[in-house]
């Protein structure tokens, strides 16, 4: 199980990962981008910061994440698709970047995410 928080600045929505940069990755890399922003807005409801809990296995209240490709090694990450959020349809498109394998160590066919 996996908590982290998502911090929306001018330049964007970003994933708190200290861990991740204190191993050499770079903040450009916890950018949430190409539609994953957008699932933040969605999910934060005009917040400008959001907690979320998730993993790579179905837990209670979870909403679903699932992919629908898994990206070139050249790209990283994968494309994904999020059919609900709390009992509503947004069938938000998004891709998820190479930090996914990082946090998981791979990429995930399925995600299951809740608000915290």
């Amino acid at each position: 199980m996996h908590t982290h928080t998502f911090t929306k600045e001018p330049s964007g929505w970003y994933i708190e990962l200290p861990e991740y940069i204190a191993r050499g990755g770079n903040k450009g890399d916890l950018a949430m981008v190409d539609g994953a922003d957008t699932m933040l807005d969605i999910i934060a409801e005009d917040a400008s910061s959001v907690t979320l809990t998730f993993n790579d296995k179905e837990f209670d209240g979870a909403d679903k994440i699932i992919l629908i490709e898994k990206c070139d090694p050249y790209i990283g990450g994968g494309n994904y698709i999020m059919p609900q959020w709390e009992n509503k349809t947004v069938n938000q498109r998004l891709w998820l970047c190479a930090v996914t394998e990082f946090v998981f160590g791979y990429i995930p066919e399925t995600i299951f995410v809740k608000r915290r």
